[in-house]
């Protein structure tokens, strides 16, 4: 899997085959990637941490996860992966396109039970660990999967996709929160976020000026910069160069673009303070940054 697109804000691209979209990807922080920056994408994402612990955020708001636990993503809400303190979190990505479970003809399985859910129509938890009631209900479906995937025999897609079916009858039929939706309030602000987080992947290696994302929702600079402050707990300049430097980390690994061409094509136009940017969040110079990264 290439890392800088699993990165992307808003990931573009396919997860498994077209006629069978479903994938999974087993993965370590910090030992594969530093972070998982913010993002969004239209499948469905499961997070299944097997050893360790971290930080997922998942529509802003931040959890401290610990094996053994899963995190529920449905498509389009935001979430980022992150070390927690010095611990290293080993999970695994089971990540798939709910239309696989969506006839063309519509029924009362996708009206009543899977398009409710994925909707947010109703609501169920984002984090599941073994003190829930209904844990090894979800994780088994899980585990089914994994356990077929190992072999992939004759028509082991069938048995995936009967697992996810069962796994949306748990969250029906036993999952649910009685709680109000989801605000108008706040998913107009989830839907602004998108807005700037795809601006941002598109054009960050180009000039961007304040002006220039303010005018995407029709803000004027002061208040786009008190908006994103207040939304993203940091400035966008400060988030912009953050983001900037974790592409520059990936490319040092996985090309042999020399520093200053990385620093170029990541958007900074100035190598000092590409290297001074990179060692205050790296605590290490590019290149020695370079060498310890790889194998």
């Amino acid at each position: 899997m290439n890392i800088l697109e699993y990165e992307n804000y808003h990931e573009t691209i396919s997860h498994g085959d077209i006629i069978f979209p479903y994938n999974t990807y087993l993965c370590s922080i910090p030992y594969d990637f530093s972070k998982v920056p913010l993002h969004w994408h239209e499948e469905m994402e499961v997070i299944y941490i097997k050893k360790g612990q971290g930080t997922v955020t998942v529509d802003f708001k931040s959890y401290n996860v610990k094996s053994p636990s899963v995190i529920l993503i449905l498509p389009g809400q935001l979430h980022s992966i992150e070390q927690h303190d010095s611990y290293s979190m080993e999970y695994e990505n089971i990540i798939f396109n709910p239309s696989m479970l969506i006839p063309k003809q519509t029924d009362c399985c996708t009206t009543d039970f899977i398009l409710p859910l994925l909707n947010r129509q109703i609501t169920v938890p984002t984090v599941f660990t073994p003190v829930y009631p209904y844990y090894e209900d979800v994780v088994q479906s899980l585990d089914c999967c994994d356990n077929i995937s190992m072999t992939r025999p004759q028509g082991y897609q069938l048995y995936i996709k009967s697992q996810l079916f069962n796994l949306f009858f748990v969250l029906n039929n036993r999952c649910k929160i009685l709680s109000n939706p989801r605000s108008n309030k706040t998913t107009l602000a989830l839907d602004k976020m998108k807005i700037i987080l795809k601006f941002i992947e598109n054009n960050y290696m180009n000039r961007i000026s304040i002006y220039d994302v303010a005018s995407l929702l029709d803000y004027s600079e002061s208040h786009f910069m008190r908006y994103f402050k207040n939304t993203m707990g940091t400035s966008f300049i400060d988030y912009l160069n953050e983001y900037r430097l974790t592409m520059a980390s990936r490319l040092l690994v996985t090309s042999d673009s020399s520093i200053l061409d990385i620093a170029n094509e990541v958007g900074f136009d100035n190598l000092s303070y590409f290297n001074r940017s990179f060692k205050k969040k790296y605590n290490t110079t590019p290149l020695r940054y370079r060498k310890a990264n790889r194998t």
